[in-house]
């Protein structure tokens, strides 16, 4: 997706500066009225534009890899055999379960529920694109660091602790004995 820089600088600074990177002028009078010296404003406001041109060159010359995941993607493997991507039903797994004795009512509930699901992922993701954000790509991410082991999670502590982390995002105490 183009632009995800940029959309993340707006969704953090929209409030005191256009799309374009300038200060807005309410922006210079509400920091006027706190006490802020013009030249204090200016300097603030040059600063935020040179990270603003920066992060627009690079959403120009270098645009972040942008991966597409979808709600089936998150679906359990059990789920992907009963639903289709769209959280409709498939006629398989209709067929099985009616012949189980699954009552219809049952089915159409379980789909309607499958359906909310897609569409509030799909809602949720759209909304965060708009803010440059991969909602997807967060979610795959949760995922896959859940599923590190012990070892794996401890040698990426070592590798946060030499990058000076901050040690309350740390998974262990600092202390922590290896086995």
């Amino acid at each position: 997706m183009s632009g995800t820089r940029i959309k993340r600088w707006l969704n953090m600074h929209g409030k005191e500066f256009n799309a374009d990177g300038t200060l807005k002028p309410e922006a210079r009078e509400q920091m006027l009225s706190e006490g802020m010296s013009n030249e204090a404003i200016d300097s603030y406001a040059r600063r935020l534009k040179i990270k603003y041109d920066e992060w627009k060159r690079l959403d120009e010359t270098d645009p972040e890899p942008w991966t597409v995941y979808t709600a089936y993607d998150f679906f359990t493997t059990e789920e992907k055999q009963q639903f289709n991507a769209d959280g409709t039903l498939k006629a398989e797994y209709i067929e099985i379960a009616l012949s189980k004795g699954m009552s219809e009512s049952w089915l159409a509930e379980m789909e309607r529920r499958k359906k909310i699901d897609v569409d509030n992922y799909n809602q949720v993701s759209a909304r965060n694109a708009e803010q440059g954000i991969n909602f997807g790509e967060e979610k795959m991410n949760e995922i896959l660091a859940s599923r590190r082991t012990y070892a794996e999670r401890r040698k990426q502590m070592e590798q946060d602790l030499r990058n000076f982390e901050e040690p309350s995002s740390l998974p262990f105490e600092k202390d922590t004995p290896y086995f």
